[in-house]
């Protein structure tokens, strides 16, 4: 399955150049008080707990598009990517076919399932996810896996070629994903959400976004295809109360 889907997206593929640190700086708060309703709301706390997803590696989240990337992107992709690359490529088509992608990776996190994920996900990446999901509850394990059919919005924040000294030359894509979970089902149903459902209370714990950054060595005679170094799952509601 992992070399099928690898084929997909070597047709049309790329690698991007963000290699920001992110610090993920957890927040403590101190209860001094012994009241009991103090401890109630702690209690209520912790239980609310088990449906946040903390972000599974360290990267710059990535939430809304940018027009000066996507002008980049656009001229990336038709000016050096086709005519010097690959001359099938096409964004709109690896960005529908990255979306196989997702959930082929986020259905094996959930599982804990790290041998699929090889040969589809570089392997320092690899061990990265690892020390993640072991760190989640069972929980918030079940909040990993992803359907293709629950993205609502997909779109490519960042196109970028690496050239290194040696003549090397890489593709890189770093993909945005806006997920609703259950989307599918309420298509299904007839059962559509609000266009404001991102303000909804009751569908907020069911939003997540998502940032996938593929990578693919384009060097003349190296036959390669698309991998994953960075995989991240959070909610923009939690993002948003710790800014």
């Amino acid at each position: 399955m992992n070399l099928v889907l690898r084929h997909v997206l070597t047709r049309q593929s790329l690698r991007l150049c963000d290699k920001i640190a992110y610090n993920n700086v957890q927040k403590q708060i101190a209860i001094t008080s012994k009241c009991p309703i103090i401890q109630y709301r702690k209690y209520s706390e912790q239980g609310t707990e088990t449906r946040k997803l903390p972000q599974l590696m360290e990267f710059p989240p990535i939430m809304w598009p940018s027009f000066i990337k996507y002008v980049k992107n656009w001229m990336f992709s038709n000016f050096i990517i086709r005519p010097y690359f690959d001359q099938e490529f096409s964004l709109n088509e690896f960005i529908e076919a990255s979306k196989h992608a997702v959930q082929i990776v986020s259905g094996a996190l959930q599982n804990s399932d790290f041998k699929t994920l090889e040969g589809l996900v570089d392997k320092d990446a690899i061990n990265a996810l690892k020390t993640a999901v072991s760190q989640l509850s069972v929980s918030q394990r079940q909040l990993l896996a992803i359907e293709k059919e629950d993205i609502f919005y997909a779109f490519p924040y960042q196109v970028g070629v690496i050239f290194d000294d040696s003549d090397k030359r890489w593709v890189e894509i770093t993909m945005c994903y806006h997920v609703l979970r259950g989307l599918k089902n309420m298509k299904e149903s007839g059962d559509m959400p609000p266009i404001t459902l991102g303000a909804q209370p009751q569908y907020q714990d069911n939003i997540f976004i998502l940032n996938y950054r593929f990578i693919r060595e384009f060097t003349k005679g190296v036959e390669d295809s698309w991998w994953v170094n960075i995989v991240n799952h959070f909610q923009p509601h939690m993002l948003i109360k710790k800014m």
